[in-house]
């Protein structure tokens, strides 16, 4: 296939493969037949390691899917797996043969123990939970077995629904006691208290609204199921037999697209109002700040859209009842359309509200800046969250931009060394990683690119602009992945910036392609087929290294409440193996004084923290609660449980209470919006205090003093720069 460089991706490669391998044509009129003879072709033809499909990978087809439908095993029977089993070496053939019997048979017979637990739990929930029993439940699913009645099934619920609801009695009986000390404590002031509703109750009145929370619960879960149609079951069919190849290959449904897009940009065009379906009624759930509802001041949350009129239209329809999926649809449109709401209000009026849609951006999705103080020095930080792009015009807002801006606001500003927390962000475009990586060196290789058949291409920063050419620090952490390893990979093995925060991140290192699935077809009455997104490339280091299941290993590990639990690639089913391959041609950044010497004085720091050992001590705690499979449902056992565990937890609220004693505050231009818009500030606000507890923000502060620049070198930079 051809590569574009302009538009390399990590994670979500999207340009379009022109697939040109392909002379066949795709003309069945079954569309789910289609689907999967288009799919596997793109597949066997693209995948960067396509994988043999055998009895083993049917084996594995035939559990995943099974377990994506049933992951709790409270809809089949083990007779049920009997009936499937005759498919489990099966379905490599069945797939190579447009054959869908399996998909068919599970997916029906899903409905009809679907059906029936609408029933189970119904009848379980009307009926009073004894507390005082002696019994208990095992929460890991995948250890249990299919139960072989529907006697036992109706057992499985009881101890499930008994195991949700137990939990909502808790609370409300925490509750009742809280209230009654809280009374019984004012009236010993002479103070007026007002007790809660749920205060008043008897606890066999709790007990019984225990349940309706449980049932109104399920009723709400069951009423979206009832929603989905079989060509949602067979897209997370596809999602299995892709999967296999990869955990990064997807199948994405029209929808799933949409949102997917979306993520990637940060933006949408509609109205900025997120929505929920709830009791037949599409709800307004959040208005997002800086959009057209926002703006204009049209809805509200709990407002509830009742019918939907496009301009060009006389007559409105009506959403009631309607999935949320398709009534979104036709609320959003093209930036300048106008769409005519119909709104019943909290209140209960009902109104109509004609709103102008434009483009919406999700702020949350974009980076942002701090200036911090320490002493009479100031340090920047640029929080991450993802390296999006718009997928149709890559010179629209994009990380490396955005990024570019908030550095030299920073730089303005006075900043004498600079924070990137690349904490919690999955990845995203490649080509921002590169660009980001190029704002601080001169040029060269950032990151090698390979294809199949042993190609290899190295993406440069190719100008010399040096945008900061003071101290880097660069946070990750479990989570950060993909372009976030390239961009940190990039800054480590140029020994440019010191790398913090766990003891490796994600371990992601494979490139996608978005395929349009839609191109190969020359009839149209089909519908969207969707998309693929396909595992085409890997990427390795500048140094030939690879990050695939190693990730980037920090410079100096802190440890945080992730330490100890299965998180990252390594833990996937189906990973890509690891490998290395030559080192690129590079030059190491020596604008440093004594790098090792700050690496090895703030591992010493780390070494003697109290806060440290205790978020470790809280790490080993975590994972041992998660652990611990078996629940007690004898009430009396219950609390005991939960008050061992608050008494556990005690020590560890030292963690939240830290305090770093740094001062946060945005930057001049973030102010002046700020005046205007509440609920940025709002935002800002929180995301500073948050700040003021985090000792990892502290220590790469630390390290940014401790950081000595070589001023020859940096004389250099300034030579090149002018």
């Amino acid at each position: 296939m051809k590569k574009n460089l302009n538009v390399l991706l990590l994670a979500v490669f999207v340009a379009v493969a022109s697939c040109s391998f392909t002379t066949k044509e795709f003309n069945d009129p079954d569309k789910d037949k289609l689907l999967i003879d288009l799919i596997t072709y793109v597949l066997e033809k693209g995948h960067y390691d396509p994988k043999e499909m055998d009895n083993v990978f049917s084996a594995g087809v035939y559990k995943d899917f099974i377990n994506t439908m049933d992951p709790l095993k409270r809809y089949f029977l083990a007779s049920d797996l009997e009936d499937f089993s005759i498919y489990e070496t099966e379905i490599d053939d069945q797939i190579r043969n447009k054959d869908l019997s399996f998909f068919n048979l599970v997916f029906e017979r899903y409905s009809k123990r679907q059906i029936e637990s609408k029933k189970l739990y119904k009848e379980i929930l009307n009926t009073v939970f004894d507390y005082s029993l002696e019994e208990v439940i095992n929460v890991d699913y995948e250890e249990i077995g299919y139960v072989s009645s529907k006697k036992e099934m109706k057992e499985r619920w009881r101890k499930q629904l008994k195991f949700s609801t137990i939990s909502n009695y808790y609370d409300l009986v925490d509750e009742k006691r809280i209230s009654e000390a809280d009374k019984k404590y004012a009236f010993s002031k002479g103070e007026e208290f007002i007790e809660s509703e749920n205060a008043k109750l008897t606890l066999i009145e709790l007990e019984v609204k225990a349940r309706e929370i449980s049932m109104t619960s399920l009723d709400e879960y069951y009423e979206f199921v009832d929603d989905l149609e079989r060509k949602d079951y067979f897209a997370q069919f596809l999602n299995v037999f892709v999967e296999e190849f990869d955990p990064h290959t997807n199948y994405f449904a029209p929808p799933e697209r949409d949102v997917f897009d979306l993520r990637m940009s940060g933006k949408l065009e509609g109205i900025g109002a997120r929505l929920q379906k709830r009791n037949d009624y599409i709800r307004v759930v959040e208005i997002i700040s800086g959009g057209p509802v926002w703006r204009g001041e049209h809805l509200e949350v709990g407002d509830v859209i009742i019918k939907v009129k496009q301009e060009d239209e006389s007559e409105p329809v009506s959403i009631i009842g309607m999935r949320v999926d398709d009534a979104v649809k036709l609320i959003k449109g093209p930036k300048g359309t106008k769409v005519t709401l119909t709104v019943k209000r909290v209140d209960g009026t009902v109104e109509e509200e004609t709103i102008t849609r434009d483009i919406v951006e999700l702020e949350e999705t974009f980076a942002k800046s701090a200036v911090i103080g320490k002493d009479d020095k100031k340090y920047g930080l640029i929080n991450l969250p993802a390296f999006y792009f718009d997928m149709k015009d890559y010179g629209e807002r994009n990380a490396a931009r955005d990024v570019k801006n908030g550095v030299i606001s920073l730089k303005k500003a006075g900043m004498e060394g600079l924070i990137l927390d690349l904490r919690g962000n999955g990845g995203g475009s490649l080509k921002t990683a590169v660009d980001i990586a190029g704002l601080f060196i001169v040029d060269g290789p950032i990151v090698q690119v390979a294809s199949g058949g042993n190609r290899k291409e190295v993406l440069r920063d190719e100008d010399k602009e040096v945008v900061w050419d003071g101290p880097l620090v660069i946070l990750v952490n479990e989570l950060s992945a993909s372009a976030s390893e390239i961009l940190a990979a990039a800054m480590q093995d140029y020994k440019r910036g010191i790398i913090i925060g766990s003891e490796q991140s994600y371990g992601k290192g494979t490139v996608q392609n978005m395929v349009d699935l839609n191109q190969w077809l020359r009839k149209s009455d089909m519908g969207d087929m969707g998309a693929l997104k396909l595992t085409t490339q890997k990427f390795y280091r500048v140094n030939g290294g690879s990050t695939q299941l190693e990730g980037v290993k920090s410079d100096v590990v802190m440890p945080d409440r992730y330490s100890y639990i299965d998180i990252g690639e390594r833990d996937y089913d189906n990973p890509l193996p690891y490998d290395k391959i030559s080192p690129a041609i590079y030059e190491v950044w020596d604008g440093y004084i004594d790098f090792e010497g700050t690496i090895n004085r703030s591992k010493a720091r780390m070494a003697k923290s109290v806060q440290l050992s205790l978020i470790d001590e809280n790490a080993r705690w975590i994972k041992k609660n998660r652990d611990e499979n078996i629940v007690n449902l004898n009430f009396d056992a219950y609390m005991a449980g939960i008050k061992q565990r608050k008494e556990e937890t005690k020590k560890f609220d030292a963690i939240d209470e830290y305090d770093n004693k740094l001062n946060y505050s945005s930057l001049p231009y973030e102010l002046v919006r700020m005046k205007q818009d509440t609920i940025l500030r709002e935002k800002r606000k929180r995301w500073h205090k948050n700040l003021a507890g985090d000792i990892y923000i502290e220590e790469a502060v630390n390290v940014l003093q401790d950081l000595k620049l070589n001023n020859i070198r940096r004389g250099k930079v300034a030579e090149i720069k002018n």
